[in-house]
């Protein structure tokens, strides 16, 4: 993708020649909706914001969700690691979205407004403009809140052309049909609203197939020109044995011939692994399994290899699907002709005519390998994977009920929060003082949608304690101020110390399996709390098990398979190198003893650089250097002695 000089300003002119048309065609009052995540053209949207920042007299009000940013080091050393990553991962001028930069530094003109439903984790933390300009909606529901609020233009990365039926060029909207398909089907039922939809077609998305595939008369202006943007890449983080351990138990609430849902992140990428272990390498799970006592827990556990298979039906299509497909997991076919679905569903061979889908999704973002793995899927393979509107994946509404709920047989719809009450609410997406630390997406769309079916479940995965300033917490409490899942929705919940089966208990009932899985640290609180309140009989006392609800039994318990490979801190590849790696742990230890300043001195008069010679180099700290960088240099070999 070529991003020179004169490239950048042949795109310039024409994306400022498209700002014309949309301020001839709209007028000077606009609400642009525009897709979360990966699918922003934004060099448009900066194009048509510069315009908003140079006239006072345009109103715009840009409505989104998980506006993407490349990572910005806070400290002079820490951007010494991540400044060549960036470099490597996103290029050397990607381009930000320059609202984006003016929220954080809140210098937004007053005729310009943000508003988005969903952040990326953590980046509006203590960003007044940013909080107050929240919007708290169910997914299924932003394309609606996007016209009562106005929406009069959207804007889109696409795939395509590529000729259909009839030699007609067709579309793709790619990674983004989730609301755009929605939102178009509304603003079409209202002809005297004026309304444009732009595409701007990127040589690199995928040609999704599915309700993604439209014709060219979709959108009312479409531009060819390179967009001169990279597709954002999420880098593969690591898994702790925490999260390793909270994803093996919820890998045993898979079944076989079922429907998962999935979303992004560390646990995501946990119980994706331990379900490949669970079918590759059986004996080893089971041998995990035994060492984790998992019988134990009331939930009932799967573990046989998966011989029917796996359907995907995920607002979010990500690289843990990819995973499951390449390890022969991913493999239940769908129809979409409902007597054929239920032939299929009792066992029927009805696959000779014609190929099902395996995976129909939402939006997709993920790694620059999953990327590539969808740019190469050969034609057969294209037609399995589908991508279609919020509005059809999030719910079982709209016409097509009976033939879901066939679709999406023993549907597990897996979901991360935050923290757990003791009687089943859920935080997922704020903090007590209602500061928003993502948003509510789709959870409560699947979690609903678990309790509809009649042999579907809902599963919250996290962990069991946190670390805040030094201090250990519980992550499962008594109450909370803020709660995103009501507990009336209560289902299964999973932390690293097993599985808690919720639906249909009583108070009581909840409030003892939550306490198996917490932390035996928090035990004793959280259990007098619960018998002050008058929901659990004084005298109930917890089972022995529980005390080895520990960081250290679960260490000593796994210890032996860390040791044979079994859950490796990168268990699908890593976009940093060892060293890198290295570093990332060293930094994160160096940042907390920067909490301390008599710690901090204690720890550099203890470091020894030349114990880690390449290390040091990388982070150009080798060498004669001014006394600042020699102290840093010895801090930082002190973090890595600790790794």
């Amino acid at each position: 993708m070529s991003s020179n000089p004169s490239a950048i300003e042949s795109l310039n002119s024409t994306l400022n020649k498209t700002v014309d048309l949309v301020l001839q065609r709209i007028g000077k009052k606009i609400v642009l909706g525009t897709p979360l995540g990966l699918g922003k053209p934004n060099r448009l949207i900066n194009a048509l914001y510069q315009r908003a920042c140079e006239d006072p007299s345009i109103q715009l009000e840009i409505v989104t969700a998980l506006s993407l940013d490349i990572p910005q080091s806070n400290h002079w050393l820490q951007a010494r690691l991540m400044d060549p990553i960036v470099r490597r991962l996103f290029g050397a001028d990607y381009p930000r979205l320059q609202y984006l930069i003016d929220l954080k530094r809140n210098r937004v003109p007053d005729n310009i407004k943000v508003t988005e439903f969903y952040f990326q984790s953590g980046a509006a933390l203590g960003n007044s403009t940013m909080q107050r300009n929240y919007i708290s909606s169910n997914y299924t529901h932003v394309a609606r809140d996007m016209i009562d609020r106005g929406a009069n233009l959207i804007f889109q990365l696409v795939s395509g052309p590529v000729l259909g039926h009839g030699g007609q060029a067709t579309y793709s909207l790619s990674c983004n049909p989730d609301v755009t398909l929605d939102l178009k089907t509304l603003l079409n039922a209202r002809p005297d609203h004026r309304a444009l939809t732009i595409a701007h077609v990127h040589p690199d998305l995928p040609f999704m197939q599915g309700d993604a595939v439209v014709e060219a008369d979709f959108f009312d202006h479409i531009i060819e020109d390179d967009p001169l943007q990279p597709l954002f890449a999420v880098p593969r983080g690591p898994v702790t044995l925490q999260d390793h351990a909270v994803g093996f138990h919820a890998s045993g609430l898979i079944a076989d011939g079922g429907t998962l849902q999935i979303g992004i992140g560390s646990l995501s990428d946990a119980l994706v692994h331990s379900l490949i272990m669970r079918h590759e390498q059986n004996e080893r799970y089971r041998a995990v399994a035994a060492a984790l006592d998992v019988d134990s827990p009331a939930a009932p556990r799967e573990s046989a290899p998966f011989m029917q298979g796996l359907y995907g039906a995920s607002e979010m299509f990500m690289d843990g699907f990819m995973h499951l497909y390449k390890a022969g997991i991913l493999k239940r076919e769908v129809f979409e002709d409902i007597d054929r679905m239920r032939r299929a569903n009792q066992g029927e061979q009805v696959a000779e005519q014609g190929q099902g889908a395996i995976m129909d999704g939402g939006f997709f973002l993920g790694s620059k390998p999953f990327y590539e793995f969808l740019n190469h899927l050969d034609e057969s393979e294209q037609a399995r994977f589908r991508m279609h509107g919020v509005g059809r994946i999030n719910q079982l509404y709209g016409g097509r009920e009976a033939l879901e709920i066939e679709q999406r047989r023993h549907a597990r719809f897996i979901n991360t929060c935050m923290m757990m009450t003791a009687t089943g609410a859920a935080v997922s997406d704020g903090l007590a003082n209602y500061q928003m630390v993502s948003g509510v997406g789709g959870q409560y769309n699947f979690v609903a949608m678990a309790q509809a079916m009649r042999d579907g479940r809902s599963a919250l995965m996290l962990r069991a304690v946190r670390t805040n300033n030094g201090e250990e917490q519980s992550n499962v409490v008594w109450q909370y101020p803020h709660i995103t899942i009501p507990r009336h929705l209560r289902d299964w919940v999973v932390t690293e110390y097993g599985v808690a089966d919720l639906r249909g208990k009583s108070d009581e009932e909840c409030i003892q399996a939550m306490l198996m899985i917490t932390d035996a640290n928090h035990q004793s609180a959280l259990m007098e709390q619960a018998k002050s309140a008058g929901k659990l009989a004084t005298n109930w006392q917890l089972p022995a098990q529980a005390s080895t609800n520990t960081a250290d039994v679960l260490a000593e318990r796994l210890g032996p398979m860390v040791d044979q490979g079994a859950f490796p801190t990168y268990p699908f590849g890593s976009d940093f190198s060892e060293t890198e790696q290295q570093l990332i742990d060293a930094l994160q230890t160096v940042q907390r003893l920067a909490e301390n300043k008599l710690d901090l001195l204690r720890s550099a008069w203890k470091g020894r650089p030349e114990r880690f010679p390449e290390a040091i180099q990388r982070m150009g700290l080798d060498g004669k250097q001014p006394l600042k960088a020699r102290f840093f240099a010895r801090l930082l070999a002190y973090a890595l002695a600790k790794h």
